[in-house]
């Protein structure tokens, strides 16, 4: 119960982070044992064989450990932010960002133009096309739903030809890059690093392309997605976990005075 509070914690920290996906606790139980009534004989034997006399009294739990803690990879809804800057993968997939502990997958597309014309995220990390970071001029770039990235040729993507929305005309489109889209096979073994990345593991297999058939996600510029946390579920869940606690709180201390109490009577 106390790793089921802080993961549900945790959760609600995060409910408005982008892209933040929710972690859920799954429990394994140990196997149940038979009770017998003791100072009975076990066995009864008969010519034909053999059969139990010794009475059943019932079944003992032996209790219930943490079996793993896994990401809810469930779209979370989308906003209309208006920013070019800011991309949101409406379908199963992920952005790579190249970090300094090298390439991470990511959902969170919440990316600005730094200095450089380079776009990145809050750490400073560059979002990865195809050809490497993506570098745009302000203004001067359109991301479609496929993924290309066009600016105009007539322009460039120097960041320090500034020019406004209303004087760029799109006359030589051309293809500068593609943003990098990948998946893995089994999405629920990557292992979150925070800041809403995440790192492949053995069980959940290298970053893979999509092909045209695997229908890959669409790249919608100007939106982001929202964290999948449902604050009233998440509240619910701790009030469960908390009731649950204090239940097996009176229990233990219940079992120990009934123990304290029947040593104390037996006869010496």
């Amino acid at each position: 119960m106390q790793r089921k509070m802080d993961v549900t914690a945790n959760n609600l920290a995060n409910v408005d982070k982008t892209a933040f996906k929710k972690d859920t606790v799954a429990f394994k139980s140990f196997p149940e044992l038979l009770i017998h009534r003791m100072n009975d004989d076990g066995i009864g034997w008969t010519p034909m064989g053999s059969f139990d006399i010794s009475p059943l009294v019932g079944k003992l739990g032996t209790g219930v450990e943490v079996n793993e803690i896994f990401t809810r990879f469930e779209q979370g809804p989308l906003k209309h932010t208006k920013s070019d800057s800011d991309l949101a993968l409406n379908g199963e997939g992920f952005m790579v960002v190249q970090t300094d502990r090298g390439a991470r997958l990511s959902r969170s597309g919440a990316f600005y133009l730094d200095k450089n014309g380079y776009l990145v995220n809050s750490q400073g990390f560059p979002l990865l096309g195809e050809s490497g970071p993506i570098k745009v001029n302000r203004n001067n770039y359109v991301i479609t739903r496929e993924g290309d990235v066009y600016i105009n040729g007539a322009i460039g993507n120097n960041p320090e030809d500034a020019y406004g929305k209303d004087a760029n005309n799109w006359e030589n489109r051309v293809l500068l890059d593609r943003i990098q889209i990948r998946k893995v096979d089994y999405p629920r073994h990557l292992y979150k690093e925070g800041d809403s990345f995440y790192n492949v593991t053995p069980e959940s297999g290298p970053m893979k392309t999509f092909t045209a058939a695997e229908n890959p996600p669409e790249i919608l510029q100007g939106f982001l997605e929202t964290s999948n946390v449902n604050v009233v579920t998440e509240m619910v869940n701790m009030i469960e976990v908390q009731r649950a606690y204090e239940l097996n709180q009176k229990s233990i201390t219940t079992h120990d005075g009934m123990l304290s109490k029947l040593i104390n009577e037996v006869p010496r």
